[in-house]
């Protein structure tokens, strides 16, 4: 499988990777009910595909818990990143999970986890969304240091999206961002550009759209952006939407990998065989992004959040 440097870090990671907030369970999020054996099966189906980066989160329910249960013995083989500035506050029927942008909750947050994961280090200790007001409020990103100076966290990094992002850039601090990025999301990519100009490593997240309506968590209005841009007449003979996105996204030349979720074994077998294919012919790569401008979506300074 294809591999990148994931910025300055220097750690060299598949460009397709696994985003284990699929195997939250249901208490977090309205997430799919998960079992132990379906945990087991796809965390170690993902690195027996030869993918060796995962994105976790100490608020993503059970993913943690499961990566120490069923992978701790195979930490050689995968890079592993988690983000922090969460809480998990027990509702009865379902967990909720406020940002609490302290240091003593970090330092919370970095512990719990990698007792969790059984593990005496992450490679990648991210913020989880914060505003930059929040970030200098709380002395978050001197808490990231003094977690990365005493071991428990290789690299630093932020996940974010505009307009919070670009002071994050701008500070010069973080070693990776993670942003969200795909052909019916294309309001970063001039971002993501400017980020990695300064040394970082680029982690996109929503990658291939969440998926169709439907089939996946992907929302209406942003796929209808698909249909308007008649992306359909682009697709190889045989090829699913969902490869071709994919395909879209690692054609982006500044990402370093793109973290795709699920609890299927042959979602992520297909996910496996369309990265395979590698990014997409550079023709149709500038015919997909002239359609998809002319429909409405490309680079912006401005981002639409679902709420």
């Amino acid at each position: 499988m294809e591999t990148a440097i994931l910025g300055r870090t220097g750690l060299k990671v598949t460009k397709l990777g696994y985003g284990a907030m699929e195997i939250r369970g249901r208490r977090v999020w309205n997430g799919r009910p998960v079992t132990d054996e379906q945990a087991e099966t796809i965390l170690n189906a993902v690195l027996d595909a030869g993918i060796n980066f995962i994105d976790t989160s100490y608020d993503y329910g059970m993913s943690e818990e499961y990566i120490g249960r069923f992978i701790s013995k195979r930490r050689g083989e995968f890079i592993l990143a988690t983000k922090c500035g969460c809480t998990l506050v027990n509702r009865g029927d379902h967990d909720e999970t406020p940002h609490v942008w302290t240091r003593e909750n970090l330092l919370h947050n970095i512990d719990t986890s990698l007792k969790r994961m059984r593990t005496d280090y992450v490679d990648v200790l991210q913020l989880h969304g914060p505003t930059p007001q929040q970030a200098e409020e709380g002395g978050l990103v001197e808490t990231l240091k003094e977690i990365r100076w005493a071991g428990k966290a290789r690299w630093i990094g932020v996940s974010s999206y505009m307009p919070n992002i670009q002071p994050f850039i701008a500070s010069g601090e973080f070693d990776t961002f993670q942003i969200p990025y795909s052909a019916i999301e294309r309001e970063h990519e001039e971002i993501i550009a400017r980020a990695a100009a300064t040394g970082a490593g680029i982690i996109v997240r929503g990658g291939v759209g969440q998926g169709e309506p439907g089939a996946g968590r992907g929302p209406a209005d942003r796929w209808a952006y698909w249909e308007k841009a008649k992306l359909d007449e682009l697709l190889d003979e045989g090829e699913s939407r969902t490869a071709f996105m994919l395909r879209f996204t690692l054609s982006n030349p500044h990402l370093s990998t793109t973290i795709v979720g699920t609890l299927r074994p042959e979602h992520l077998y297909e996910n496996v065989r369309a990265a395979e294919k590698g990014p997409l012919p550079a023709d149709v790569y500038e015919e997909a992004k002239r359609r998809l401008l002319a429909a409405g979506m490309g680079p912006s300074d401005t981002y639409y959040r679902k709420p």
